[in-house]
């Protein structure tokens, strides 16, 4: 008797576990590079910005014991099939898709966040209001998308517009050092509150 109550004990905690549980991983997509600049005005591209940001998010994150992996590390370009086949070899991760923002009407600008799957809006909501706490911006809100990352993940996935280059005052920011640190903590925090409510079982 006693190792049967035993065994439905350890049985009922790996089913909370991967009901609710946690994740120890958090795959960083660096968007664009190499021949895909991304958004552009003069000599500023999205690549760059990008890969910035997501350097910054991937120090953070490890600073907090999280293991990170970067689809990308430098400046080469990576396909969507390639960089969503990365994501999906960590089961027990989240996926974000660090991008910034470009538009043929000069005057847009803010911050958004896009997911695909409605496991994913969680993790969302989390990570722009993170990124709004850190970075006075426009709330250009999370809204529902089908980019192909975030479309193809198995896991909770998200893209992260950080701003818009097409955009004068924007764009001076986002070339700031500084701006990028703030979205990069944002992003941490925002990760950090889902990871939380993810212990807590308050979202899948």
């Amino acid at each position: 008797m006693k190792s049967l109550i035993t065994s439905l004990a350890l049985l009922t905690a790996t089913l909370l576990q991967a009901a609710g549980g946690t994740f120890n991983t958090v795959v960083i997509d660096a968007g664009h590079g190499g021949r895909d600049v991304g958004g552009a005005y003069g000599k500023v591209y999205e690549k760059w910005l990008a890969l910035d940001t997501s350097m910054r998010v991937e120090k953070k994150l490890k600073a907090k014991g999280f293991k990170t992996v970067m689809t990308r590390r430098s400046d080469n370009f990576v396909t969507l099939p390639g960089r969503a086949k990365i994501g999906n070899r960590y089961p027990n991760s989240i996926f974000v898709s660090i991008h910034y923002n470009f538009t043929w009407k000069k005057n847009v600008s803010g911050l958004e966040t896009f997911y695909c799957s409605k496991g994913s809006k969680p993790l969302a909501d989390a990570v722009q209001r993170g990124m709004l706490r850190e970075v006075k911006a426009v709330n250009r809100g999370v809204k529902h998308a089908r980019y192909y990352v975030i479309r193809h993940a198995q896991n909770p996935a998200i893209l992260v517009e950080g701003g818009f280059v097409s955009n004068s005052k924007e764009r001076g920011r986002t070339k700031e050092g500084r701006y990028r640190e703030g979205i990069a903590d944002g992003i941490v925090d925002g990760i950090v509150e889902y990871r939380n409510m993810r212990r807590r079982g308050t979202t899948n």
